[in-house]
């Protein structure tokens, strides 16, 4: 395991934080100075950078350049007295992942460590993932035009629209484009436009300053200044609020922005690749979508054709997402039959490439034998297989959720049938089945969001005591509020 590294000329702060982290079992590693853990690069790196902003012989700012053009992706810790606010907003453009306020509470202290080394194995996670598993695969003839037609973009910048229906690999293009061009090493920078509440996909997309709104404690870059030097993909960018179109429309045209709250005009250097699964020229006709920014975004259009157009290629994507699920789950992999192949390649997909691959995940849990058969497969690709009523109407789910949820006799934290977990159960499925993306934030969002509310309820708004109940810090709450853009 990687160590976390200190960076503080006070001993007293570095005796305090070797010996908190030594109690929770992570090693540490500290430096008196920016200089000496610099020189340390050269041979190691770390899971996590704590390091204060004064120091002698060279600023945790400037520390925190020379750091993040080595290492883009390390979680940055800046701790600052209470009167380095400012400072502390300078870190957060300059990438810091948090400040730590000094004096610190030593828990919150381990506790933002902590987070800092989750968020650092997942992303390492991430990029071995990447690393191992192939950019796209395919062999039908309209695959087969996607990627020539990424061969032929690889040494361009021009602005790109992806078509395709929902779950057919949008994405994958995207970021194929972007490695294959020459902003290969530049950020890539996703958001999807549909499923960031409309109250904050302007704060997203364009950042804002401190104060601009409530909870707005510190500045925060958008995703243009982010994306800066790279590419910046626009997912679902049919589903943007209309009023937004005029502004990425600006942004588009003269390459300039403010933050919201700002009065400065800002630059960022940024490919724009958009997607959609809606016809855009319907959108437009319809009024709901501007026809000027349509045209600026249709330079190039490529779409991706759905799985039903591509059947062929059903057997090598359930081959690579079999494998794929019982590497991440720490099992043999399992393999199809020949009928079972045949019957799954027979499917429809609505869902899409994403669809086999939730199928894949699914038989490496439920499938009783290795060999997985005809009869093994989920009931939406058994033969004459009608949705049940539960899937589109929200009545008692199919029996392979039901299995999941506690028994009738069990109490119900509502009084619908069920109860809410029935009730989330169904929802999931239908979300499942149809493809929709993100599912697990679409609903763990709600879920949280429902949680802060409900006790924010009971303790009359009040943070610190809702929290408190919740088994949360307060300075989790507040994230948390300012995250889901709850309006309290």
């Amino acid at each position: 395991m990687k160590s976390i590294w200190v960076v503080d000329d006070d001993h007293s702060i570095r005796f305090v934080l070797e010996k908190a982290l030594a109690r929770e079992g992570l090693p540490v590693r500290s430096f008196s100075n920016a200089r000496d853990m610099l020189a340390a690069l050269d041979d190691d790196s770390p899971q996590v950078l704590v390091s204060d902003i004064r120091m002698p012989g060279g600023s945790g700012l400037e520390l925190l350049a020379k750091v993040k053009a080595r290492l883009p992706a390390l979680p940055v810790i800046i701790m600052t007295a209470y009167s380095d606010l400012d400072s502390a907003v300078s870190a957060f453009q300059g990438g810091a992942f948090e400040y730590l306020p000094k004096p610190f509470d030593l828990p919150r202290a381990v506790e933002l460590i902590r987070r800092a080394q989750e968020e650092s194995q997942r992303e390492a996670g991430e990029q071995e993932a990447a690393a191992q598993m192939p950019e796209m695969l395919g062999q039908a003839p309209a695959m087969q035009d996607v990627f020539r037609a990424i061969g032929r973009l690889s040494q361009s910048n021009v602005t790109v629209l992806i078509t395709g229906e929902s779950g057919s690999g949008k994405e994958l293009v995207a970021r194929a484009l972007h490695k294959h061009s020459p902003r290969g090493d530049g950020p890539f920078v996703a958001i999807n436009t549909a499923a960031i509440p409309k109250d904050l996909l302007e704060s997203e997309l364009f950042g804002h300053e401190r104060g601009a709104f409530t909870g707005a404690q510190a500045s925060r870059r958008g995703r243009f200044e982010q994306a800066d030097g790279g590419t910046l993909f626009l997912d679902e960018i049919g589903d943007m609020p209309f009023e937004l179109q005029t502004r990425l429309l600006r942004v588009l045209s003269d390459g300039q922005f403010y933050r919201v709250g700002g009065h400065s005009p800002l630059r960022s250097n940024v490919r724009v690749i958009a997607a959609t699964h809606q016809n855009l020229e319907e959108r437009v006709r319809q009024g709901a979508f501007r026809e000027d920014l349509f045209h600026r975004l249709n330079v190039i259009r490529l779409r991706l054709p759905p799985l039903r157009e591509r059947r062929e290629d059903v057997p090598a994507l359930a081959r690579h997402f079999l494998q794929r699920s019982a590497t991440e789950l720490g099992v043999e992999p399992k393999r199809l039959s020949d009928a079972a192949l045949a019957q799954l390649t027979r499917f429809d997909f609505p869902g899409n490439v994403r669809q086999l691959e939730n199928i894949c995940h699914w038989l490496s849990v439920m499938a009783p034998s290795q060999v997985v058969e005809p009869k093994d497969l989920p009931d939406e690709l058994q033969p004459g297989y009608v949705p049940a009523p539960s899937t589109l109407a929200g009545a008692a789910p199919a029996p392979a959720v039901t299995a999941l949820l506690p028994p009738a006799s069990a109490p119900a934290s509502t009084s619908s049938g069920e109860g809410w977990l029935a009730d989330m159960a169904v929802d999931a499925r239908a979300r499942l089945l149809a493809g929709e993306p993100d599912v697990w934030d679409a609903l763990t969002r709600r879920f949280e969001a429902q949680l802060i509310l409900t006790a924010l309820d009971l303790t009359r708004g009040r943070r610190i005591e809702a929290a408190q109940k919740l088994g949360i810090g307060r300075n989790t709450i507040t994230r948390k509020i300012q995250e889901l853009g709850l309006d309290v």
